[in-house]
């Protein structure tokens, strides 16, 4: 499996389509993110905006390499491990990304509340923001693969699947990323930063099992 991580890196580096995605998460963090911010609000700010990115890349690593290149090394190493591997590597560039962006709003926000009114230790706050990060990521992975090949092939399809997944990921009741990102909301208002383990816990297993869907999938409809 660490060969074909990085196998799918290089791909993935090389390709330079990871640039579109991770030019508009900066510049939505540049945008939405300014230096003074209350820290529980602007890292709310960061996780969010992470999960339809995290799905993007990994629309790109499942559809990046040519059809006869896949077909090979499918049939050298099984398909549902190269699939596995592409996701896997999609979802590590995620967390990579959500992490040193999560480390520099950190830094440059306010360790304050909503308001300036209570202080929240910088520390405590990245301790909050860190998780809430890797759920929107993890839960960005999944909808990717939910709406990618094999399950959906079509372009015309995968998109707007894709969008409205991650849309309502965020914004709908009992998803574990909105539950993380309203914690650090809510906890921004209160002056307390909430540690979302529990939303954590439910992206990942809901990764693991989007994971193994599509894995099992394209191992079925491989030749």
């Amino acid at each position: 499996m660490t060969a074909l991580l990085r196998y799918q890196a290089d791909l993935l580096v090389r390709s330079q389509r990871w640039l579109p995605p991770v030019i508009l998460y900066a510049a939505f963090l540049g945008i939405g993110v300014q230096s003074g911010q209350p820290v529980l609000d602007s890292l709310a700010y960061t996780a969010a905006g992470l999960l339809p990115v995290a799905a993007w890349l990994v629309r790109i690593c499942a559809t990046g390499e040519p059809d006869a290149a896949r077909a090979c090394v499918a049939a050298a190493r099984g398909p549902a491990r190269t699939h596995l591997a592409c996701l896997l590597t999609a979802l590590l560039a995620s967390v990579a990304l959500g992490v040193v962006a999560t480390v520099v709003v950190t830094l440059i926000s306010d360790p304050a509340s909503n308001g300036h009114r209570v202080p929240v230790p910088l520390l405590r706050a990245a301790a909050a923001g860190l998780p809430a990060t890797l759920t929107c990521a993890l839960l960005g992975a999944a909808v990717g693969a939910l709406t990618s090949r094999p399950l959906l092939r079509s372009t015309g399809q995968a998109v707007p699947a894709m969008l409205m997944g991650a849309l309502l990921a965020v914004v709908l009741t009992g998803s574990p990323a909105q539950a993380a990102v309203q914690g650090l909301v809510t906890g921004s208002q209160t002056g307390r930063a909430p540690v979302p383990l529990l939303p954590l816990a439910g992206a990942a297993l809901l990764t693991a099992a989007a994971f193994a869907a599509a894995g099992g999938l394209t191992a079925r409809r491989s030749p």
